[in-house]
């Protein structure tokens, strides 16, 4: 009779141990699928490992070479200026056109200095320093002197508006010539499409100011 108490007992114990076993087993499986999901679908990165993966992205999105760095030193004066002359037409301009188009010229080109920088600090090239022209790889590219920079500034009204638009042409005209031989030369796959993307844009804003000024 004691043998089969004991006997019960143990069965028993043994039973209960695996119960709680499978319990323990369903509860850590389910934190576990519940973390995975989330970890997959819904953590967030750490600043630090967002900071690391966009300066990676450059090198990891393609090889550059001399003609890509030539681009982006080149660009991002350039752009600073066409920035620059972009941000006088609000308080100069008169015609409404002019300052719609200003507006577009300093939305698009801002973010895409920001870019260049970008590409030429992951490269390990020197980022030019503001009011820095670098005219080594594409000569002046319509680039404004000081004394146009000047006359502009001087300028308002209807007299803003025509200078403004003239310069301006100038200007991208040098912007097109320069994305097409990153178009020609360069190899970072980023850069070449930046460079057609400023090729399509900037003839099309050609266009639209030469038929402004009445030579379209």
């Amino acid at each position: 009779m004691t043998a089969k108490r004991s006997l019960f007992r143990r069965a028993a114990a043994l039973v209960a141990a695996g119960a709680a076993s499978v319990v323990l087993a369903a509860c850590g499986g389910e934190g576990t699928a519940e973390h995975d999901g989330h970890g997959a679908a819904s953590a967030p990165a750490s600043p630090s490992a967002t900071a690391s993966a966009g300066a990676q992205a450059p090198t990891a999105g393609g090889q550059h070479n001399a003609a890509d760095a030539a681009f982006a030193k080149g660009m991002i004066p350039h752009h600073r200026q066409a920035v620059e002359m972009a941000d006088l037409a609000p308080s100069r301009a008169r015609s409404a056109e002019v300052k719609k188009l200003a507006e577009d010229i300093r939305k698009a080109q801002d973010p895409e200095i920001r870019t260049l920088s970008g590409w030429l600090a992951a490269w390990g090239e020197q980022v030019p320093a503001e009011g820095a022209m670098d005219h080594s790889a594409h000569g002046t590219a319509g680039m404004m002197t000081a004394e146009q920079m000047d006359g502009l500034k001087d300028a308002s009204g209807a007299a803003f508006d025509t200078a403004f638009m003239e310069l301006m042409v100038e200007h991208h005209e040098g912007a097109v010539a320069m994305a097409k031989t990153e178009q020609a030369q360069g190899a970072f796959p980023a850069a070449k499409a930046m460079a057609e993307a400023i090729v399509t844009s900037q003839s099309a804003e050609i266009a639209q100011m030469n038929k402004l000024l009445g030579k379209g």
